[in-house]
């Protein structure tokens, strides 16, 4: 995949997450959703994707997705090389510090979740209020 791929698959992929169960739509972007060669093989890739939706939509179905699938991905195979850049983007946006609230610590190193709880913030989810 190319840089100048990333705004197509990220709206394709905003697409899929808002259209309806049982849509045309979600049938059409479906593709839009398997990031494994991403995920694995192109983390640099990955990370602008995660950029460019944040930009495109900041809704909060599309945070609950976002930081649950690819974030949490990204931190987890790939945390050691991307965490700095991560607190970076969350200290400069605020958004962006939210959507890590949503992150699970499951499976990332402790090092790794102990940085992104720094910069997170939890307002919003898991019944904290806003």
């Amino acid at each position: 995949m190319t840089r100048e791929e990333v705004p197509s698959l990220a709206d394709a992929w905003i697409a899929y997450w808002l259209a309806p169960e049982g849509s045309q739509e979600k049938e059409s972007t479906a593709w839009a959703t398997d990031l494994y060669e991403l995920e694995y093989e192109d983390p640099e890739t990955l990370w602008l994707l995660i950029l460019t939706i944040h930009s495109k939509d900041q809704s909060p179905r599309i945070q609950e997705v976002l930081s649950a699938g690819p974030v949490e991905t990204l931190l987890d195979k790939h945390g050691e090389r991307f965490i700095e850049r991560i607190e970076v983007q969350a200290r400069q946006d605020q958004m962006f510090a939210r959507l890590l609230g949503g992150v699970w610590m499951n499976s990332m190193s402790d090092s790794i979740s102990l940085r992104v709880q720094r910069v997170w913030n939890r307002h919003g989810w898991d019944g904290i209020p806003e």
